[in-house]
């Protein structure tokens, strides 16, 4: 079965951390493009950070920049996120997302609906 599951969202004070996790299942990992995007109330989705499974290529969103760090254990079949410095407007449900047939990742993966394959989202709340 091909699926992302997503693990670790919860809730913390800002300024605390968290890590996300993503599992891959069912279908060719290591050569992929993967990543996070996130959804507040009202917004649309967004990207936040993407991660090239064969390389370890990533790309950020300038609003987590120097805060949030994608990496990736192939081993594992699982790309993580590190969260720091949060912030109340990082609150949302972060999504695991997939480009199971493109080989590299760039900037404009961080558009969502260049992934096709969706996990179904873990929810991040931090308060002020």
């Amino acid at each position: 079965q091909v699926q992302l599951v997503e693990s670790g969202g919860g809730s913390v004070q800002a300024g605390g951390s968290l890590r996300l996790s993503c599992a891959a299942s069912g279908y060719t990992y290591s050569s992929a493009c993967m990543g996070w995007f996130r959804q507040a109330p009202g917004k649309e989705r967004e990207g936040v950070a993407t991660i090239t499974t064969g390389n370890g290529n990533t790309y950020y969103a300038d609003s987590v920049k120097g805060r949030f760090t994608i990496s990736r254990d192939n081993t594992k079949n699982t790309v993580y996120l590190q969260m720091n410095s949060l912030k109340p407007e990082d609150t949302a449900m972060y999504y695991c997302a997939a480009d199971r047939y493109a080989r590299y990742c760039s900037y404009a993966y961080l558009n969502p609906v260049r992934m096709e394959l969706w996990g179904q989202g873990t929810l991040v709340t931090v308060s002020s």
